[in-house]
């Protein structure tokens, strides 16, 4: 054998051995290239169907639009009806203006009607998603349904949306401190103006007053509206979607939370009180609005038969009419004490697990149960919430120092650390009973009363020092308690 003879045998084998690894390196770069092409179509196709699905429910005005046409196909086809259908879809009295949001299936817009600004609102997109009434699959014809049925089966649906139960009803009658009796029962209440009806429903009035019975943002508008003046009222109706009073809601980002400059309230009347000069200043307005969120407060804690809890407070729930009497506009979070209870009492092992947004309780660790009471309340979050942002020292500004605003900080400052709930031994006391007389309630009613006194001698010194700014301009002395 030649001595070569090896060493060309082993460069044959090496060349073998490379082919093989340049063969194997292209099958390598081959299969990464199918892998990261696969992964790149399966991340893409991810990619589009969240955007298909976010932008399913984005707020667009040609979506609302033809939500709105498709609402009049129907009220064509005698399918829903309502009081604004026919200026909706016939005269054209209703007029879109543009989309406000869409939120969890809730659609909401800004249109006029009659020339007057409205906020057209339904939870759901489509008529047709809501539960049908049953009783009309087994009627022959519409006529059959007579208003005393519409009555019981409306009067169930709204106990159900509300949580109320039958004694609860009875409850209401007979009243809570003089509270509850001038309101009658709330699911009774909706009765009486059902009956008022003299004829027999349609089909399609049946159906369009059962979509509406499933919200139980307009069953608690429709109803608090003849209550109270601190809910948006309900204008009009057409099939599932429901008009209520346009008012400019408020906003995180404004230092007054509304804009008061909108706003235009005489603060006195008079011939030498014209001008920008009679009007109240933007501090005298803050101080009105926070005096009607303690009435709207003590209105839903004492004129009910049950507390009306607030689980959802923030600015851009609440607006003001134009004589600063605030107004919640989104009660989608409100419930009143029984269905609270029921929201509340949950497996937990933390407080934390005890949490309902704005709404909390306590967890008891022997019985692993959340308490069904609250344990915080609707004036101690407005307190954290909407009071200290507007009477911190830094937006007061120099008049921080002055004795009634740091007196003011100081109330808002307790308020918002005041735990307003009852506790379990304190519940037991009470029976159970709402507002139980306990410790922790008074400290509530004393501490909504402080501020009540604050900001009412605050109120009457801003009139004071305006009236005698205007006194000395208009009669260049000095302003003396000899005077006043």
């Amino acid at each position: 054998m030649l001595p070569g003879g090896q060493g060309s045998g082993g460069g044959r084998l090496g060349l073998l051995r490379w082919l093989g690894l340049r063969l194997w390196s292209r099958r390598g770069t081959l299969v990464f290239a199918l892998l990261w092409f696969g992964s790149w179509l399966f991340l893409n196709g991810l990619v589009l169907v969240h955007r298909s699905i976010m932008m399913s429910d984005y707020c667009t005005d040609d979506k609302s639009q033809r939500i709105l046409k498709r609402l009049c196909v129907e009220f064509g086809e005698g399918r829903v009806t309502g009081d604004m259908c026919e200026d909706m879809c016939v005269l054209g009295l209703v007029d879109y203006k543009r989309c406000l949001y869409y939120e969890n299936g809730k659609k909401v817009m800004e249109g006029r009607w009659r020339g007057k600004p409205v906020i057209l609102k339904s939870k759901l997109e489509n008529f047709s998603s809501y539960e049908p009434l049953g009783i009309l699959d087994y009627q022959d014809a519409a006529e059959d349904v007579s208003p005393l049925d519409v009555v019981f089966y409306a009067t169930l649906e709204v106990r159900n949306s509300l949580g109320l139960a039958e004694a609860d009803e009875e409850e209401e009658e007979g009243g809570r401190g003089g509270g509850g009796g001038a309101n009658s029962s709330l699911a009774r209440l909706w009765g009486k103006k059902l009956k008022k009806r003299d004829k027999s429903f349609s089909r399609a009035e049946l159906a369009s007053l059962w979509s509406l019975l499933q919200q139980e943002e307009y069953t608690f508008l429709r109803l608090l509206q003849d209550l109270s003046t601190h809910v948006a009222k309900v204008l009009g109706s057409c099939g599932h979607f429901y008009a209520v009073e346009y008012l400019s809601a408020g906003h995180a980002w404004d230092q007054n939370i509304f804009s008061l400059e909108d706003v235009v309230v005489p603060g006195r009347t008079g011939r030498d009180r014209a001008g920008p000069r009679g009007r109240w200043t933007s501090r005298e307005m803050v101080h009105r609005i926070a005096l009607s969120f303690l009435d709207m407060v003590w209105h839903f804690d004492n004129d009910f038969a049950h507390k009306l809890h607030l689980c959802d407070i923030k600015p851009e729930n609440f607006a003001i009419r134009t004589d600063l009497t605030v107004v919640a506009i989104d009660v989608d979070m409100a419930f009143f004490e029984p269905k609270m209870q029921d929201i509340l009492e949950q497996n937990c092992s933390s407080d934390d697990d005890c949490n309902f947004f704005d709404c909390s309780s306590r967890c008891n660790l022997s019985r692993r149960r959340c308490n069904p009471r609250r344990r915080n309340t609707n004036l101690q979050v407005i307190c954290e919430k909407i009071f200290r942002p507007w009477f911190s020292p830094t937006l007061l500004g120099a008049k921080a120092g002055l004795p009634l605003q740091v007196e003011l900080q100081r109330a808002v400052q307790e308020c918002s650390e005041t735990d307003g709930g009852v506790d379990e031994r304190e519940d037991d006391a009470a029976g159970g009973r709402p507002g139980g007389g306990s410790s922790s309630s008074s400290s509530s009613r004393d501490i909504h009363q402080r501020l009540l006194n604050i900001l009412t001698r605050l109120l009457h010194e801003g009139g004071a020092s305006d009236e005698g700014k205007r006194e000395r301009e208009e009669r260049g002395h000095a302003h003396t308690s000899l005077n006043f």
